[in-house]
């Protein structure tokens, strides 16, 4: 049997209304002296059994796409990758599917920047679109439940299914459509072969979206789509098709590429201030 949600709530570090209940007093417990970040590495250290070291931390994760590096099979890796170990269901019913990271063309992917000068070449590449993590998310002010909330140590902004009530307000506040609803039971449509037993699945009535791979990140290791794409790139001989990093660390690779590069966001307009940027 796979690991259930409740604990799995504990390995991402998500909240601490999802941990036990001794491990989450004592969390709540250490007072206002200790930032949020720090009691979430408290909570780490002593209800995971892994030393704070371990987990990968930032003020403000941020993903860089280079669309230039960018391919179809890269692109198509990344979304077979980051299915199978988040157990997204392969629904055909287009009415009901669920994606976490999928592809656009140009004009959808960033429509308030398209022109009819535009170079062809950009506009034929592919755009990984995916939830944009947003630092003023519209979801998160929308959610009766709090279901839907941003870490205040990272800035993920992450989804407690446990929590979600199916009233769908999250997906009408998002202008980036990258939420899905669950119509039916993902269950039905997982593969028990290909199922990652580490992750929880989703029942019918809840929503759901990328979480920036927050229960790899909590053992250490980067989101699964970003290993995909610099894997495959390296092997193609060119630069990264995704970096991650910390946006308020001047020296990290985001912060050096974007300083280095031209980079587009997707409807900057609406000052939600996405945290994915595409390098074009």
């Amino acid at each position: 049997m796979g690991v259930d949600r409740r604990k799995f709530l504990k390995i991402a570090g998500i909240s601490t209304l999802g941990a036990a209940a001794a491990p989450a007093a004592d969390v709540l417990a250490m007072g206002e002296d200790f930032t949020l970040s720090e009691k979430v590495l408290h909570f780490f250290e002593e209800s995971l059994g892994f030393a704070p070291a371990e987990a990968l931390t930032a003020t403000r994760w941020a993903m860089v796409v280079n669309v230039k590096s960018l391919d179809a099979e890269i692109a198509q890796a990344c979304q077979d990758a980051c299915h199978q170990v988040h157990n997204v269901p392969h629904i055909e019913n287009p009415k009901h599917e669920i994606k976490w990271i999928w592809e656009e063309g140009y004009e959808n992917a960033l429509p308030d920047q398209e022109h009819e000068y535009i170079d062809e070449k950009v506009k034929n590449l592919p755009f990984l679109v995916m939830c944009n993590h947003c630092y003023e998310p519209p979801c998160v002010r929308v959610c009766p439940t709090k279901a839907t909330f941003k870490r205040e140590s990272d800035g993920i902004v992450i989804m407690d299914m446990h929590r979600c009530i199916g009233c769908r307000f999250c997906m009408a506040a998002c202008p980036y459509g990258s939420r899905s609803f669950n119509w039916v039971d993902p269950r039905k449509y997982i593969d028990e072969e290909e199922q990652n037993m580490e992750y929880p699945t989703r029942m019918k009535g809840v929503v759901e979206k990328c979480n920036f791979c927050a229960e790899r990140l909590a053992k250490g290791r980067i989101p699964r789509c970003v290993e995909v794409a610099q894997e495959l790139s390296r092997e193609k001989g060119r630069e990264p098709a995704l970096v991650f990093g910390d946006l308020d660390d001047p020296d990290s690779e985001v912060r050096k590429l974007l300083r280095s590069r031209y980079s587009l966001r997707r409807k900057p307009s609406l000052g939600t201030n996405p945290n994915v940027y595409y390098i074009v």
